[in-house]
């Protein structure tokens, strides 16, 4: 994809519609992978919230073509195919005459950014409402043209019908003639109802798969403008320290190398990489030695110890009845390490101003935040900041962090000249932010029938996200605990969201808990579940994935190594069962089987909601056995794959995956919940397996072999 600044103030005045003449836009692409182009833009009027004009969705060519704009970005987990998808059926046209333009702060409406599963539940249906009004809008001019009553109109395949008359049409083509539509309706159409969806709830491949790989796709780091050069940011060797001086003499020494200062921010430029890589390991540097005491294995206890409030989630009943009724009581604490994102492509930025506009290519979840941020540190206005997304080589959350394009912005700004910043491997492993470390402790009790009658949940650092106790519980108190306002920081890390943040923490301290109670009470983990359960969708998803998984009732532990796990994020179910094989000489674990069944309610593309949860499981082995950020003070001890084990070819194991058919329902998150429950599970079953039971992820084979020697 041919990507060009288009920063020029003269075009502010071509019209999006004239798509012969756009050049430099976001991502642009038709409902088929060969059909990647690109447009200029006419600046939308800046809004901060999401626009209620359908026009800013959508626009429908003279050729009948429809363009889908989005805010969002497409990092892989496919609405690059599924938006299109829904326009297409609340539009009435066909697929494939639909293209998409993301991630693009001049062409498309504002979006506070791409995370969270939202782009479905959320911008999806806010999109399909503004196509539900630009249908009825060309059905009502195409009642005046033709002169019969919008009842006796029928839209289909992008052409309007008088049901009586079939030969009496007109075509959307024919009524918008590539205008902006300038009618609005007073009443608000509905969104169409699922049994009248041509595509939606069909399987299709990701539009995007062809040309990623085949290498036709670009990303932020392919693109090359006249006059670019390479940057490389001084950075502290630690989190703890900050800069006292710099020598840049040897750095200046290279040839073809240029310094640049502002204050403490120091960077080597050059059009040649390897030259700006050689050059920024000759400025020698001084800073402060200020490091903390902590370690990936004291965190835990300095979180506890440290000045915290906190803060009551939900809860009900009365715990001291609730415990006065148990005859069984649990108490368990539970650890959660740091945890890098590890995309494949690292933070990257490309910067360049023309004729006083600033255009940067960000490898970004959130175009607009960065446009603030643009704004702000720059001095600059929002029209004259115009961010663009191409696509994005993973996020997890981690590319919601923006620093990278800030960056290269201010050197753009500084050497006139286009920058490129592309972190290192080991940049992104020291100074993304981190999924943080946490601590859930957790009391609870059961009657002697096996009911759980008190529920005491506690987590520390770590969020309310996933917490939900799920279960029929009548005493219940969920309590979250953060660093106290002006308290002295625990750690130097920056933390932010990892895929579903936080639920992979308290989903794994809940459903080991509930396993934990289920072994006590003599009672098979599932039944022991469903038992404590009153919540139908729970509940379905428990039966479905035990059908799929083919699931045989046992007490735990059966030294059959099966787990059971369960749990909700972004309004959705998931219920997950798993089969290990565990070595006890060298307390290695193989996963044999995975099953999953997910309640999503609407599910837009089946095909690429399977991918999703199927990534998610295997991502999720990721943290459940070998992910951890090390570190000592304010030192990245974990500075690439080396040293950061990610999950492998070699460890996927069977995947069985269902969606429970909810076509009558509004759509929800499929992007993260599936993960949430795979350390869970997979602790559960080790359980089932050795009777040996794990309390801190990842669970590394020195860990199980410690559990197994405590049994």
């Amino acid at each position: 994809m041919k990507q060009k600044s288009s920063a020029n103030p003269e075009n502010k005045g071509i019209p999006r519609r004239d798509f012969v003449k756009l050049l430099g836009g976001g991502i642009f692409i038709f409902f088929r992978p060969w059909d990647v182009i690109n447009i200029l833009p006419e600046p939308l009027p800046q809004a901060r919230t999401l626009t209620k004009d359908y026009n800013a969705f959508l626009h429908i060519a003279a050729d009948g073509t429809v363009t889908c704009y989005t805010g969002k970005i497409e990092m892989g987990q496919g609405i690059i195919t599924s938006l299109p998808v829904m326009m297409a059926d609340e539009l009435n046209v066909p697929l494939e005459k639909v293209k998409i333009v993301m991630g693009d702060t001049d062409l498309c409406p504002w979006d506070a950014g791409t995370w969270g599963s939202q782009s479905t539940q959320s911008f999806g249906m806010s999109m399909r409402a503004a196509a539900a009004e630009a249908r009825g809008v060309l059905l009502e001019m195409a009642s005046a043209q033709l002169d019969v009553p919008v009842t006796q109109l029928e839209a289909k395949d992008g052409v309007i019908t008088d049901i009586k008359n079939p030969d009496k049409n007109i075509t959307y083509a024919r009524l918008s003639k590539g205008q902006k539509l300038e009618k609005y309706l007073d009443v608000k159409p509905s969104i169409e109802n699922h049994t009248k969806f041509t595509y939606v709830g069909k399987s299709y491949k990701h539009v995007d798969g062809h040309a990623k790989v085949t290498g036709q796709a670009k990303y932020t780091g392919d693109l090359k403008l006249p006059g670019m050069v390479f940057a490389r940011v001084l950075r502290p060797p630690s989190l703890s320290v900050k800069l006292i001086s710099a020598d840049v003499s040897g750095a200046e020494k290279i040839d073809g190398a240029k310094v640049v200062r502002d204050g403490d921010f120091i960077a080597v430029l050059s059009e040649n990489r390897d030259k700006a890589d050689e050059a920024i390991v000759k400025i020698t540097a001084e800073y402060t030695a200020d490091e903390l005491k902590i370690n990936h294995d004291t965190i835990f206890e300095q979180q506890l110890k440290s000045d915290i409030t906190p803060r009551v989630v939900r809860g009900a009943g009365d715990q001291a009845s609730g415990r006065q009724e148990s005859t069984m009581k649990f108490e368990s604490e539970y650890h959660d390490g740091f945890l890098a994102h590890a995309p494949i492509e690292t933070h990257t930025a490309l910067a360049a101003i023309e004729g006083g506009k600033l255009t940067v290519w960000a490898s970004t979840q959130t175009p607009y935040p960065l446009q603030d941020r643009l704004v702000r540190e720059l001095g600059m206005t929002l029209e004259t900041v115009r961010v663009i997304v191409p696509f994005v080589g993973g996020g997890f959350g981690g590319k919601s962090a923006i620093e990278q394009a800030v960056e290269a912005a201010k050197l753009a700004k500084i050497t006139a000249k286009p920058v490129m910043v592309v972190w290192t491997r080991e940049e992104e492993f020291i100074y993304d932010n981190f999924h943080t470390a946490g601590v859930v402790k957790l009391s609870s009790g059961i009657d002697s029938n096996g009911k759980i009658k008190f529920w005491d949940y506690h987590v520390y650092y770590s969020g309310s996200r996933g917490s939900d106790i799920i279960y029929d519980v009548p005493n219940y108190m969920t309590t979250s605990y953060s660093l106290t306002k002006n308290a002295k920081p625990v750690h130097p890390f920056a933390t932010g969201p990892w895929r579903a943040p936080n639920a992979n923490t308290n989903t794994f301290a809940r459903e080991c808990q509930i396993d934990i109670m289920a072994s006590a009470a003599g009672i098979d983990p599932l039944e022991f579940r469903l038992k404590n359960l009153k919540d139908e969708k729970m509940i379905s998803c428990l039966k479905a994935v035990a059908e799929k998984f083919g699931y045989v009732a046992g007490k735990s532990p059966s030294g059959r190594g099966i787990g059971v796990a369960c749990g909700t994020d972004t309004g959705t179910w998931i219920a997950h069962m798993a089969e290990v094989k565990v070595d006890k000489n060298t307390g290695k674990v193989k996963v044999v089987r995975i099953a999953c069944a997910q309640d999503m309610g609407l599910c837009v593309n089946p095909e690429g909601a399977l991918i999703q949860m199927e990534g998610c499981l295997n991502m999720g082995l990721g943290y459940t056995f070998t992910e951890e950020v090390k570190f000592e003070g304010g030192k990245i001890q974990s500075l690439g794959f080396d040293t950061y084990d990610i999950p492998k070819f070699s460890w996927i194991p069977k995947l069985d995956c269902v969606i429970l058919d909810r076509k009558d329902k509004a759509p929800r998150g499929g992007g993260e919940p599936a993960i949430v429950a795979v350390g869970a599970v997979i602790a559960n079953a080790i359980y089932d397996a050795t009777g040996a039971r794990l309390f801190r992820t990842p669970m590394t084979p020195e860990r199980v072999l410690e559990a197994i020697r405590k049994v």
